[in-house]
């Protein structure tokens, strides 16, 4: 990690959780001047490129659940690479003004005709505007300007922040840091001090919040596509906390980084070599934790396109997601919005069903909704993985570890 983005995301970090994501006050300081519109330079760069500029409830409603996947619109910081890791729009990703050839690759699979909202530092920031008609001359026909920016969005809602930005309030110890995921994933491993809190049992465990609600909160849970940590924020926000933001990038991105986590701390029992004898449900072949699906096996009949017929896919996102891509075959129920006895009322009952979402998280707390509901799940499994499809079918899968 360089030097200089740690140091100017500890800067941001200091500034993140002292007050400047709350609504600004009336009674600010007379001289500092807010913008409501475009400065002159600003508008007339807006005018020669034709562009059509969008307001907070608008983007607040294109950023959908938060993650990169659930977004109903394509969001991108036009500001360097540091200002983004700090602070950002959720969903967002970079690509700033002056190293656009750089970071264009990241809109290769983008469809010319996808709804994309460029932003950057306010009213006064040029950057939007030149990144927006860069890609219109490349043929991206729905750019749109979120001209009022990142200074507007947190001052009206939570930001997401990069890897950098976790570090330094890890190190700092300057947020109660909170695990969105299932309570089976903390326990396997966490960033240390992390506060179990998953999105589905906040009221459950809401005696553990601070009693301050100005206390800094940073929400995480199972990298770029888990919604867990964003569900998890929202919630926060309506029990009045004022200082909450998002690290998206999650214990994975954390793990994958080589940073400290509990699982190190996790005394395994060295257990002398022995053959293990493969486990099926009907010809499903189980995975090592109780109720999922081998991974690697799953997988490789998904990218093959050889699931079984006595196999139903049942993918529990919300709609938005499953409309974004999902894996070929798959029929959305979402879970989340069901109890345990509607949930199993919607499933097939003469196949072998096996949840997916984008992370793994949400596929298995469907599954232990029923378990815990005393519903039998003999036939019921959950697939541990990240996922990431097209709308054409085509996906990209990263198997999960066993959580051991």
């Amino acid at each position: 990690m360089k030097l200089k983005v740690i140091s100017a995301s500890i800067v941001v970090a200091g500034l993140l959780f002292s007050g400047c994501t709350t609504q600004p006050e009336a009674s600010a300081t007379p001289s500092a001047k807010v913008l409501t519109a475009p400065t002159e330079h600003v508008k007339g760069l807006m005018e020669q490129y034709k562009l059509v500029n969008v307001d907070y409830d608008y983007v607040k409603q294109a950023i959908g659940n938060g993650t990169r996947e659930g977004a109903k619109a394509l969001l991108i910081d036009a500001r360097p690479n540091p200002k983004y890791l700090s602070s950002t729009i959720p969903s967002s990703i970079n690509i700033p003004d002056t190293q656009i050839d750089k970071f264009i690759g990241q809109l290769d699979k983008v469809a010319k005709d996808k709804e994309i909202i460029v932003f950057c530092g306010g009213w006064d920031c040029e950057k939007s505007p030149i990144v927006a008609n860069h890609l219109k001359s490349i043929g991206f026909t729905n750019v749109k300007l979120y001209q009022a920016g990142e200074p507007e969005w947190i001052s009206k809602n939570y930001p997401e922040i990069g890897l950098p930005v976790a570090q330094a309030i890890f190190k700092n110890n300057s947020a109660v840091m909170m695990d969105a995921r299932p309570y089976a994933k903390y326990i396997a491993g966490t960033i240390p001090g992390a506060l179990y809190m998953s999105d589905e049992e906040v009221d459950k465990l809401k005696g553990r919040l601070p009693a301050d609600k100005t206390t800094p909160i940073v929400a995480f849970c199972e990298g770029y596509s888990c919604a867990k940590s964003h569900n998890l924020a929202k919630k926060l926000q309506l029990f009045g906390y004022e200082k909450i933001s998002v690290y998206s990038g999650g214990y994975p991105e954390w793990k994958e980084a080589g940073l400290q986590t509990t699982a190190g701390s996790v005394k395994k029992v060295e257990a002398a070599p022995a053959s293990k004898k493969d486990a099926f449900v009907e010809g499903v072949k189980l995975g090592e934790d109780e109720g999922s699906v081998d991974g690697e096996w799953y997988k490789a009949l998904i990218m093959s396109d050889k699931i079984p017929a006595n196999v139903a896919v049942i993918d529990v996102r919300t709609a938005g997601e499953f409309a974004n891509g999902h894996i070929k075959g798959a029929v959305n129920i979402e879970a989340g919005k069901l109890d345990a006895k509607d949930l199993a009322a919607k499933l097939p009952k003469a196949k072998v069903v096996i949840f997916n979402c984008s992370a793994g998280g949400r596929s298995m707390e469907a599954f232990m909704k029923l378990k815990d509901a005393k519903i039998d799940v003999s036939k019921i499994l959950y697939f541990d993985a990240n996922i990431k499809c097209e709308k054409n079918g085509k996906c990209e899968i990263k198997v999960n570890e066993p959580l051991g």
